[in-house]
C-alpha cells in the first residue's frame, strides 16, 4: 500500500515533530516565520518548507500585514485526527473509570483505618 503524500495528508504532515511543535506555537496567535524559526533554533528556510506543508494540508493559513507574512493556526484541518483519536475515547474512559474506583477504595479504607 504506497503512503500519501506528505503534502496531501495531514497525518503525514504531522508526523514530523517540528511541524507539530508549531502548531502549539501558533496556538498563541499569528507569528512571522521569522519568529517560529527563531523559536524553534531552525533556519528561515527550514521553517518555511514546514509552514508550506501545513498550509497544503489546511492547518495553517497566511496573510500579509505589510512587509510581512504572518501564520496563524488553522484547527479545523485537525478535525480528521480528532475524529479517528476519537475512536480511541472509549479506552481512555474505561481507564479513567477504574481508576477512580481505585482512590475510592482507598478513601474508604482510609476511613475505616
Amino acid at each position: 500500500m504506497a503512503r500519501a503524500a506528505t503534502t496531501s495528508d495531514v497525518f503525514n504532515a504531522i508526523a514530523e515533530p517540528q511541524r507539530r511543535q508549531i502548531l502549539v506555537l501558533l496556538r498563541g496567535g499569528e507569528r512571522p516565520v521569522t519568529d517560529l524559526a527563531q523559536e524553534l533554533g531552525m533556519t528561515q528556510p527550514g521553517a518555511s518548507k514546514h509552514l508550506r506543508v501545513l498550509r497544503e494540508v489546511g492547518l495553517v493559513r497566511d496573510r500579509k500585514e505589510g512587509k510581512q507574512r504572518l501564520y496563524g493556526l488553522d484547527a479545523r484541518g485537525l478535525r480528521p485526527v480528532h475524529e479517528w483519536t476519537g475512536g480511541f475515547e472509549r479506552f481512555w474512559n474505561e481507564s479513567f473509570d477504574r481508576l477512580d474506583a481505585y482512590v475510592q477504595d482507598l478513601k474508604q479504607a482510609r476511613q475505616e483505618d
